[in-house]
């Protein structure tokens, strides 16, 4: 039973592995515990250039691309938080399918990897973490993928499978396969199904929101060939990353000039403040980059761009002091705070004694209006996609972190009043589903 299946997800990843029957559960999958009891580990990893008091459980490798201490998840997380020198590289998911996959980027004093071979060695922690739990070596895998890696380009989408699927075999694995997310979802809802259902899963994660109709039912259950039972699968490249950006945007970049004006020159009208820097400072894969010699220059360089000189002075405070992860982190806290209900404050005194932002529901409303309405639009497509009428679905599945956000979800059951609303677990659904499948196509495990 040397197989298993795992969910590299773009905020968190998780790990399915056999579980043998003589456990006295029955033969079937179980997830792994990844740190401590946590069956899910945020995607994220950080390299260490001042690694000599890091705790004991960094990770340190021999080979080209594993020569710097680092640690992984929650750990590699809070180790940038607690300021340990180094680099934080999080929604690693988001660079396949893009140029960045093979360049290098640097991670400290002078050290370089490449963006694929973060993805590489984060599978090889996850599979020796497997591998340790299972005590057996691990061989063939079921990788879940996005419906679209890619939105509207077939050959980037195909380059971008193709590229995880490299790093599977760089760490390992023989046989390498790939499981739509949202219909690995389905496949754990299935579990729960007492009749055959029209579901549509709804997997909103950080990356991407994908969708599937799918039909369910105990009897289906048991087979292995289910091309029949998926009417239709669609997605979208906006999900949890980009609603931090836009929660950024609208609410922690504004102090720092995002949305301000120059001065008026010789009477004309003042021009806008540049605002690339602030759409790098807020997606994960690209704050690096405005930490950069020239680049800090080249900002440095603004001052005179900026009507508000204090707004150019705290910009260069989050440049020079590498803040953008941590701002990020505070928008990604302030979503999840307003969504659980009320307005909420963004502490910002880490650039300035004082300084806060306030955000209130009708901000990340407006914020977010145009990305929720087209996700909506998606899910409706899909379904049109399947042939079916939107009051045929007899059940709505949400899954993935996003959903968490009720102004998503809210907006998704008045678009299928017919459906009941069904929550899985946001965080394991799809490896569980992935499990699934996994002992269904390399062993002989029954859900």
């Amino acid at each position: 039973m040397s197989y298993c299946a795992i969910d590299f997800g773009t905020s968190n990843s998780a790990i399915a592995i056999a579980r043998p029957a003589t456990d006295g559960l029955g033969a079937g999958m179980r997830l792994v515990p990844l740190e401590g009891e946590h069956l899910t580990m945020p995607t994220a990893v950080f390299y260490c250039t001042d690694a000599d008091d890091l705790p004991a459980n960094t990770w340190r490798g021999s080979t080209f691309d594993d020569n710097l201490p680092r640690t992984f998840g929650r750990a590699a997380v809070q180790a940038y938080i607690d300021g340990y020198e180094g680099r934080l590289m999080r929604s690693m998911k988001s660079i396949l399918g893009t140029a960045l996959v093979d360049q290098t980027t640097e991670v400290g004093h002078g050290f370089g990897v490449k963006y694929l071979d973060v993805i590489t060695g984060y599978l090889r922690h996850l599979r020796s973490l497997a591998e340790k739990a299972g005590q057996q070596a691990l061989d063939d895998v079921v990788m879940g993928r996005p419906v679209f890696f890619v939105d509207d380009d077939a050959e980037r989408d195909a380059a971008a499978q193709a590229s995880l699927e490299a790093a599977a075999r760089a760490v390992g694995f023989k046989n390498v396969s790939f499981q739509f997310e949202p219909i690995a979802a389905a496949f754990d809802y299935e579990q729960q199904a007492t009749k055959e259902e029209l579901v549509l899963v709804a997997d909103i994660g950080g990356g991407t929101s994908d969708f599937s109709v799918v039909r369910v039912g105990p009897q289906r259950a048991q087979r292995l060939d289910r091309r029949e039972d998926i009417l239709a699968s669609h997605g979208v490249h906006i999900a949890g990353t980009d609603f931090d950006r836009h929660i950024s945007l609208a609410s922690v970049m504004p102090p720092m000039g995002y949305g301000g004006f120059g001065p008026s020159v010789k009477g004309a009208d003042p021009r806008p403040v540049p605002s690339r820097v602030y759409f790098d400072l807020t997606t994960w894969h690209l704050i690096n980059t405005v930490y950069q010699p020239q680049r800090t220059a080249e900002l440095r360089a603004m001052a005179d761009f900026y009507g508000d000189p204090v707004q150019h002075q705290r910009l260069m405070k989050v440049v020079l002091d590498r803040l953008g992860h941590a701002l990020v982190g505070r928008a990604e806290a302030a979503k999840i705070a307003v969504s659980q209900g009320g307005d909420t404050d963004i502490d910002l005194q880490l650039i300035e004694k004082g300084l806060h932002s306030p955000l209130s529901a009708a901000q990340v409303d407006k914020a977010l209006g145009a990305d929720l309405g087209r996700i909506v639009a998606c899910a409706q497509d899909t379904v049109k996609l399947a042939g079916v009428a939107l009051s045929d679905i007899n059940a709505l599945y949400f899954t993935g972190g996003s959903t968490g956000l009720k102004l998503l979800t809210d907006q998704l059951e008045a678009a299928f009043p017919n459906a009941k609303a069904v929550r899985g677990d946001r965080l394991a659904s799809v490896a569980t589903g992935l499990g699934l499948h996994a002992g269904r196509l390399y062993g002989q495990t029954k859900p």
